[in-house]
């Protein structure tokens, strides 16, 4: 039977673990567990505890804490109730391992971090084994209530991390009523819908309820929902601002843990405003977590905003990618970037043919490479901006079932999505920058597993290339496709042409007969009504008028006009060039790809070099690479004399002129020594 330190008597643990078994024989049991069941604040900082020799529990790494501050761990035994128990000893003369991440060891399971029965049924239920770094890190931080500032890359398990402790929390919490307590923002309805069911899995053996709120998917039932006061509601910003401002019982007054996720992908899709306004409704009295993949200086003033002293984990670099990723590149000579469209085709159809998703930078190349790679005989899905929610949703259930091999997509789906079973990523066109390579790399190669890039290089993108291969952990590879094989592929591609454009107007076609039934159903509404207007209730409001919208994007545009427009000059000069000839060929397409992202590229170029925000504590800036000696500016002798206070100079000055300059002058010589020099660095010629 084990002693307690600050008791010191084995009779008062002998009666205390009595009482405690005792009491799970009658109706009190639960009442009475509940109440000794520690808080998960309690039980996260259990996992910062070791024992030292004499049996007092310590942080780990730490000095030793006060009686007060010491705490005793409590576990649920299968037919015994509830039963005292402390951390083993560690062996003698074996220092703790230090803390890395926060509070994360090398070894820690989901079980040592003492989450409740429920959440570990969950957990195995989901197969997890071993929690991810970022989640090592951020479940116990997030058990004791702390603002959390966490940077991890795709696919590392950014949704468990802050998913778990969320729940943990809501378990153990009593409901008077319902309300909503936590609120999860994401950038993109795909997305939303991920993370809500990650949720509702990990929720399913506990009484928590959650709630989806994107666009795309009907008012109506997202409104009724909220009535009824969910637990956990995951939003992308626009559609919650819409609610919050048309729902008149919906409100974030009672809101106590707020989650961003992808920040960086929110203020890439210009929800700042919004997600300003948002953070101003929910209650002071608050923790935030926020994540992202990638630290930008709009991140950092998000983070500065609205988190109270957080503690930031950064598991990896920004630039980093998965460790079992094999990265591959093919050149595209300057004057073959025409070949590129036939490239894909001969990978798509002889090298990877199962589990690929090919990513392109417009949506217009997206939706022309889905209907060219169906008529060559694959199955193909696509994925961008210009489908509805319904034809997104389906075109990626059906890529996750397997029922299509390649899934053709813009970077719409190159952000925070799980997509199981990627063998391999496929890139048309270089993407704009760095991190978006990463993003897109790191829909492959997730959560441990093997898998393959292969990206196309022309000679305008071996910038990025250098960048890429400079970064790289591992050897990159260079992939050589023979000639003939793209020369066959690209006649076969000709050929194809005429059916191509077939489909195209056949669906501008059936857009146009869409239209037009629209109208004509408006029109029978309005003639059955007698010609009044058509009642569709009070017209929803916004947080900001069109003419504030109109210029926050006018002050956008205006920020980055001066590249900007360069690239819209060249583009706009292009697109007429094109549309003179007609139809444009291979070549003006991927120079188009090129074009889009280079643009982008100058707007980044051009945000970097704005100057930074001064902030209170200074920014730990990465050591620059090691330039050679900078050179010391030169001052003239007369600046350096008036501020050179050294004492040698002193001493000079005091001693008077040089012997040198006394003979110049034709002063007499007074000093001893005869044809003594002197050494004085001061010496006028």
């Amino acid at each position: 039977m084990f002693r307690f330190p600050f008791l010191g008597f084995t009779f008062f643990s002998h009666f205390f673990n009595l009482l405690i078994q005792c009491c799970c024989c009658c109706s009190l049991a639960p009442e009475l567990a509940q109440r000794l069941r520690p808080s998960p604040a309690r039980r996260a900082r259990s996992l910062l505890l070791r024992e030292d020799e004499a049996g007092t529990e310590v942080p780990a790494a730490a000095p030793l804490l006060p009686p007060a501050q010491r705490l005793l761990l409590i576990r649920r035994v299968p037919r015994l109730g509830l039963l005292w128990r402390r951390i083993p000893l560690p062996e003698r003369g074996h220092e703790p391992e230090p803390l890395q991440h926060g509070a994360r060891r090398a070894n820690l399971s989901f079980q040592d971090m003492n989450l409740s029965r429920p959440l570990l049924k969950a957990i195995t239920a989901l197969g997890f084994k071993q929690p991810t770094p970022i989640q090592k890190a951020c479940i116990p931080v997030g058990l004791l209530g702390k603002d959390i500032c966490a940077c991890a890359a795709t696919g590392t398990g950014k949704t468990a991390a802050f998913t778990l402790p969320v729940l943990e929390r809501l378990i153990y919490k009593p409901r008077q009523a319902p309300v909503t307590r936590v609120l999860v923002l994401v950038p993109t309805r795909e997305l939303g819908i991920q993370v809500h069911s990650v949720t509702k899995q990990l929720a399913q053996f506990s009484s928590i309820t959650t709630c989806l709120a994107v666009g795309g998917l009907d008012v109506k039932t997202q409104e009724a929902a909220l009535r009824s006061g969910p637990d956990i509601l995951i939003a992308t910003p626009g559609r919650l601002i819409d609610h919050l401002h048309n729902c008149p019982s919906f409100h974030l007054s009672s809101i106590e843990v707020l989650i961003l996720d992808e920040a960086d992908r929110m203020l890439d899709e210009y929800f700042e405003e919004q997600m300003k306004e948002i953070i101003r409704l929910c209650s002071h009295h608050r923790q935030t977590m926020l994540f992202s993949a990638t630290m930008t200086d709009e991140v950092k003033d998000l983070a500065a905003v609205s988190l109270k002293n957080p503690v930031r984990i950064f598991v990896n670099s920004n630039t980093d990618v998965a460790p079992f990723l094999r990265q591959e590149f093919i050149r595209v000579r300057p004057n073959r970037e025409g070949d590129r469209e036939a490239i894909v085709s001969a990978l798509l159809t002889r090298t990877f043919t199962d589990h690929v998703m090919l990513f392109t930078q417009t949506k217009k190349q997206a939706h022309r490479m889905h209907i060219l790679l169906g008529l060559m005989g694959l199955q193909v899905g696509e994925l961008h901006g210009n489908l509805s929610q319904t034809q997104r949703l389906e075109a990626l259930r059906r890529f996750k079932d397997e029922q299509i091999d390649v899934l053709v997509a813009t970077d719409v789906a190159a952000r925070g999505l799980d997509i199981e079973g990627v063998k391999t990523v496929i890139n048309f066109t270089m993407p704009n920058t760095t991190k978006h390579y990463v993003h897109r790399v790191g829909q492959t190669a997730r959560a441990g597993r093997a898998g393959r890039s292969v990206s196309l290089v022309g000679e305008e993108e071996r910038k990025m290339l250098k960048e890429i291969v400079k970064t790289a952990k591992m050897p990159v590879k260079a992939r050589i496709l023979p000639q003939d094989v793209i020369l066959k592929f690209r006649e076969k591609i000709e050929k194809l042409e005429k059916d191509v454009y077939a489909v195209l107007r056949l669906e501008c076609e059936e857009r146009e007969m869409q239209q037009s039934e629209a109208q004509i159903n408006m029109a029978k509404k309005r003639l059955e009504a007698g010609e009044q207007k058509v009642e569709e209730g009070p017209e929803r409001s916004w947080f900001q008028s069109r003419e504030e919208r109109k210029k926050e994007k006018l002050a956008k545009a205006l920020q980055e006009f001066d590249l900007a427009l360069r690239g819209k000059k060249k583009r706009k000069k292009f697109m007429q060039e094109t549309q003179k000839k007609g139809q444009m060929t291979p070549e003006e397409r991927s120079q188009f790809e090129i074009l889009k992202s280079q643009m982008y590229a100058e707007r980044v170029a051009k945000r970097n070099r704005r100057a930074k925000r001064a902030r209170v504590v200074p920014e730990d800036e990465p050591p620059s690479a090691a330039a050679g000696p900078k050179r010391k500016k030169q001052s003239s002798v007369f600046d350096e004399e008036l501020t050179n206070t050294s004492r040698k100079a002193l001493k000079q000055y005091r001693a008077g002129p040089s012997f040198e300059e006394r003979k110049r002058l034709g002063l007499a010589r007074h000093r001893k020594g005869g044809n003594f020099k002197s050494k004085s660095r001061y010496k006028r010629k």
